[in-house]
């Protein structure tokens, strides 16, 4: 799927407790109100009579994906070991999802996802699921973090891109010396003007991973974020060839534990995402062959962005999640 579009799932479960089913009803809640998704769920849709086996087959069939999610009843049902007349709507929507594995074995392994709960164990999914040889989504809690690996799975978009692949060191590795800079390597803040920039963007030196980084781009808001992100953009001209630079989480940071994020957009296009924490930089490299302009993107997620906010946060000892973030050095190849 696209990042863009909004994923329908189904959930099929079995009514182990009114416990399990209290948690399977809030991870449906957290779904649709807290990730955006769309989600067929049999407690939401049962203030009228029903034909709950046509129900749960038009929807097994159209959704996007099926979560499936492990307790000791759905194994127990999923695998034929339960009395026929016993959890009779698990026993069916476990037989389709057999079927269609059977069908389709590549494409409903990527559209089946077994889902393991708070207090429930990946030994609880059903075998022909194949927990311990294909992925599973255990469920920690009910945050954004905490369903990181479902979302990658919804938008086919992994949690941690790679980076921009370098240009490769073997044609010229015997002629130029490695402890010299590329030739043409120029320091993004001493040759360019900014065209744009968010005003909580600073320039100077910057302490990233132990290493005082003397031309940065420093992303470090005092009281409250200004913007949703720290932005600078740059007119490129087409004059360049490579973009480079060791981007993180400056050491003296305020919050030692804070995650950031550094983005880079050529002509508009959005290349690889890069997450960071203090002492775990990225390297971020691009290709800026016949790039024209180029915007350098960080934020922290939660930021506080309006001062009356920040102030009855810091009244009562909440942090207002402000970054404190740099693009360390960035560097231009000519």
């Amino acid at each position: 799927m696209s990042p863009s579009e909004r994923p329908e799932v189904f959930i099929s479960y079995a009514q182990d407790s009114e416990e399990h089913q209290d948690m399977v009803r809030q991870f449906a809640t957290f779904l649709r109100a807290q990730l955006g998704v769309e989600v067929y769920f049999d407690q939401w849709v049962d203030s009228f009579r029903l034909d709950w086996s046509l129900w749960a087959s038009q929807h097994l069939a159209k959704a996007d994906f099926v979560l499936a999610i492990a307790s000791p009843a759905y194994k127990r049902r999923a695998e034929g070991h339960e009395v026929p007349d016993l959890g009779r709507g698990s026993q069916f929507e476990a037989a389709m999802i057999r079927d269609n594995l059977t069908r389709d074995l590549p494409r409903e392994t990527r559209r089946i996802l077994p889902v393991v709960l708070p207090g429930r164990k990946v030994e609880e999914i059903p075998n022909f699921l194949n927990a311990h040889s294909t992925t599973r989504y255990e469920i920690k809690e009910f945050t954004l973090e905490g369903a990181a690996d479902l979302l990658a799975a919804f938008t086919g978009v992994p949690r941690f891109a790679p980076p921009e692949i370098g240009e490769w060191v073997g044609a010229w590795h015997a002629t130029r010396p490695t402890a010299q800079p590329a030739a043409g390597a120029q320091l993004l803040t001493t040759v360019l003007q900014p065209a744009a920039r968010s005003s909580d963007i600073r320039f100077g030196g910057a302490e990233i991973d132990g290493l005082h980084r003397g031309s940065s781009i420093v992303y470090r808001p005092q009281l409250y974020a200004g913007d949703p992100q720290g932005v600078v953009e740059y007119n490129l001209s087409r004059r360049y060839r490579r973009f480079e630079s060791t981007a993180g989480v400056l050491d003296d940071a305020d919050e030692a534990g804070q995650v950031g994020y550094f983005q880079v957009f050529l002509d508009n296009v959005p290349q690889g995402q890069h997450e960071v924490r203090m002492g775990k930089p990225a390297w971020i490299q691009c290709d800026l062959t016949n790039v024209l302009r180029m915007k350098l993107v960080a934020w922290r997620p939660g930021m506080t962005l309006h001062p009356l906010a920040a102030g009855a946060a810091m009244a009562v000892g909440r942090s207002n999640q402000l970054p404190s973030l740099a693009w360390g050095d960035p560097t231009l190849v000519a």
